[in-house]
This record gives C-alpha cells, sequence and structure tokens, in this order.
C-alpha cells in the first residue's frame, strides 16, 4: 500500500500570475501609480482577496476597496495603459520551466487557467512563447465566453478539465496556485491544489490547499503520482 498522503493524478491545470509568473509586484506598482495619486496605497490585504479576479472585477474591487475619485471605466483606461509599458518585462518564477518541460517530455496532459485576458496574456508571455507553448491548451478567463464566474467560482478549472481531449475526472486534475481565490475555486471544482504562496501574502490567507511549497522548484511530481525527475 503506498504511504502517498495525496490521491495520483493524470492532468496538471496551472494559474499564471504569481505562478509561473513574477507578474505580482508588476501589478501592486501599476496600481499604486493610480492609487497613490490620490493618497492611497494598494497593499497585500488588498492583494490578497483580490488575486485571481477577472480584470474588471478587479478594477472594480481597488475603487471599490480603496474609495478612488474614479469610475471604474476611467481606472481601467488608466491601468491598460501601465499595463502595456510594464508587463513585457515579466520574468519566469523559479522551477517553471523546469517543471512544464518535465511533464511535456513525459506526456502529461497540462493546460492554464489564467484570470488574465488575451490582451493582458499576450503582454506577459511575449518573451517566453516557447515556454507557453508547450501547454495543450490555455484558458485566458478574461476573454473566454465560457467562464462565467471568475476565481474563486470553479468556472475556469472545470472548462480547463473540460478541454483535454478525454475529459478527465476533476479529481485526477492537479491544480498549481498561488492565490487564495485560485485555492478555493481549485477546492470547488474537486480538484487537489498545490499552493505556492508570495512569502509577503498574510498566513491567514492560505487555507486548506492539499500541499503548500514555497517554490515549484521544491514540487516532487511522484507525491501525486506524476513521474517524477530524472536528475
Amino acid at each position: 500500500m503506498s504511504k502517498n498522503q495525496f490521491n495520483n493524478v493524470t492532468h496538471c491545470i496551472f494559474d499564471m500570475d504569481g505562478l509561473l509568473l513574477d507578474t505580482e509586484k508588476l501589478y501592486s506598482d501599476a496600481f499604486n501609480r493610480i492609487t497613490n495619486r490620490y493618497g492611497k496605497e494598494f497593499t497585500w490585504e488588498h492583494k490578497a482577496q483580490t488575486m485571481g479576479f477577472k480584470t474588471t472585477a478587479v478594477a472594480e474591487a481597488v475603487v471599490e476597496m480603496l474609495s478612488l475619485p474614479l469610475t471604474v471605466d476611467e481606472f481601467q483606461s488608466e491601468i491598460i495603459k501601465i499595463y502595456e509599458e510594464i508587463f513585457p518585462s515579466a520574468n519566469l518564477m523559479p522551477g517553471a520551466e523546469r517543471l512544464l518541460t518535465h511533464l511535456k517530455q513525459n506526456n502529461i496532459p497540462f493546460a492554464l487557467a489564467t484570470s488574465s485576458s488575451k490582451e493582458n496574456f499576450e503582454l506577459k508571455t511575449q518573451r517566453w512563447t516557447e515556454v507557453f507553448n508547450l501547454f495543450n491548451h490555455k484558458v485566458l478567463g478574461g476573454s473566454d465566453p465560457d467562464v462565467v464566474h471568475g476565481k474563486p467560482a470553479p468556472d475556469i478549472f472545470l472548462i480547463a478539465a473540460k478541454r483535454f481531449p478525454d475529459n478527465p475526472n476533476p479529481s485526477k486534475c492537479l491544480v498549481f496556485e498561488d492565490a487564495p481565490n485560485g485555492v478555493k475555486a481549485a477546492l470547488s471544482a474537486g480538484m487537489q491544489v498545490v499552493m505556492v504562496p508570495d512569502p509577503q501574502l498574510p498566513k491567514r490567507y492560505i487555507e486548506n490547499p492539499t500541499l503548500v511549497i514555497n517554490s515549484l522548484e521544491e514540487f516532487k511530481p511522484e507525491m501525486f503520482g506524476l513521474p517524477s525527475y530524472s536528475t
């Protein structure tokens, strides 16, 4: 009998921001370029509540939480210009490329499930197209009409699972997330979830992930019945 405390999986689903790409600081800097003008600071407390939201939902939340004297449309119009400037500088997170390449080499199907829009996805990944071309498919929640409800609703992960050719049971899918709302979404979808939280995320937002690790470099695929690294 296996000593493994986790259930074996056959498919993997990855979030992107803060998990594969180091974009959380970019988001904070972008928001604070606007909020600081009004004497307001977008902090990790605010971020923890909005991580994983669709683009429009984030704008609505920031305007409301910080009581900004802007309409949501005005905020979005400004933030889009800042995104165009800073997102192309996004770097890969430690261990991301190694894990994705390993899964590809071992014929493990994996998908992307990000709340980003198509436009933002292309800005962030333009230096990493080779890495993101490894995915079997991508669900871009900010632009995908099938993703009606953003995280923490399970929609995006259930859709990502259904789009694999063999339509696996959600219990056979392992999600990788950094955001509290993403963890909730994965659990609501009936999937196991590996959380890689940012060190600055307040600990009380880490609720019930299947496994918590400090970096994708720490992930051991064999814990979930996946092929282990050869070196």
